[in-house]
């Protein structure tokens, strides 16, 4: 029996280790890829926490409360199972979509949009390992000059802030953005707010190094929440119009009671980051009166996904400033604790072969 690495969570104790195990046979209508690059996500440590849980799991994750992690990747088909329909061949190079539809929901049924999608590396096993077994539909060719590492950061890390801009948030050219909390996602969604011709992109958050990277990456100006004049800044860049869209990347409370009394009439606010905790809005009468909104964003579409490999691999989207460090599959459980603790401010760690 054929073995290999992979980043294993027991989901009944929160124990995450490296581990060996046999290499997964593809089925019907599935490809086995051999990862090579794999992005460490914040969701992933907070799996490892307990913070999140798997909503939908397959039955093979239910019944053996083992996941392997691992929503962001990239590699080379590596094998075919039967009965595929696409044009697939061992030596493609390919980006997986960090989820899939259910196929059995009604949402499904009627191909619409599915209510209860499943997560890669979540409800069933990611790409942390040497080798992952992706359904055909979720694969996405890559071309040759895109390397690995800034291919596997697409879905999700750069995915999910452009789709809560381009969809979501629906900003516009010369619109006015303010964007809280710039690590993995938020330092994205400024390089893309800015792609877009939002001005002025402000840039929320309280650490310096943060604020120093906004500013690297295109922001207009980079704000310090706490800043007692924080109000009349964001006033004078906006020249007195307000935010047409705040984007709240932080997943905390407190950035909705300091983003709505600055967006302007009509203006929204868009969650992205995720917190368990109630969002309030102390005068909903102004609120109300002046047709502002909030919404609430999760991941993007396969759309998305192909638009960003086309922006990033025609140069309009560097991504390589993004990659923070390169670390062996192996080394997984210390790649989590590093940004667990943002040892060095990490964007994106990249777990390699």
């Amino acid at each position: 029996m054929r073995t290999m690495l992979a980043g294993r969570l027991h989901l009944d104790t929160r124990n995450f280790s490296v581990e060996e195990v046999p290499v997964p046979t593809p089925g019907p209508g599935e490809v086995l890829v051999e990862m090579r690059a794999a992005g460490v996500c914040l969701s992933d440590v907070h799996l490892i926490d307990g913070t999140l849980t798997p909503a939908t799991p397959t039955e093979k994750v239910a019944r053996s409360q083992r996941v392997t992690l691992g929503h962001e990747v990239a590699g080379v088909v590596h094998a075919l199972g039967p009965d595929l329909t696409g044009h697939w061949a061992p030596g493609m190079r390919v980006v997986l979509e960090s989820g899939r539809n259910c196929d059995r929901c009604p949402g499904c049924a009627r191909r619409r949009p599915c209510r209860q999608p499943l997560t890669l590396g979540v409800d069933y096993d990611g790409g942390w390992a040497d080798y992952v077994v992706a359904r055909q539909d979720t694969l996405v060719r890559i071309p040759d000059h895109l390397p690995f590492d800034q291919a596997a950061i697409i879905p999700d890390a750069v995915s999910t802030p452009y789709a809560a801009l381009v969809r979501s948030g629906a900003v516009r050219p010369a619109q006015s953005v303010g964007i809280w909390g710039v690590g993995g996602l938020g330092a994205h969604a400024v390089r893309i707010a800015r792609m877009i011709g939002a001005v002025p992109v402000i840039a929320v958050d309280p650490l310096p190094s943060a604020r120093e990277r906004a500013l690297a990456f295109g922001a207009d100006l980079a704000l310090d929440p706490a800043d007692p004049g924080f109000a009349e800044a964001v006033d004078d860049a906006t020249r007195g119009r307000g935010l047409g869209v705040a984007f709240d990347f932080a997943g905390h409370p407190a950035v909705a009671e300091q983003a709505v009394p600055l967006l302007t009439p009509g203006g929204s606010l868009v969650l992205v980051g995720l917190t368990p905790e109630p969002v309030t809005i102390k005068d909903s009468v102004m609120f109300t009166f002046e047709g502002k909104q909030i919404r609430g964003h999760l991941g993007s579409l396969s759309d998305d996904v192909e638009q960003l490999i086309a922006l990033t691999a025609a140069g309009r989207l560097d991504l390589a400033p993004s990659v923070s460090a390169r670390v062996p599959l192996a080394e997984a459980a210390e790649a989590v604790s590093r940004l667990e603790r943002k040892t060095g401010d990490p964007i994106r760690i990249v777990l390699t072969r």
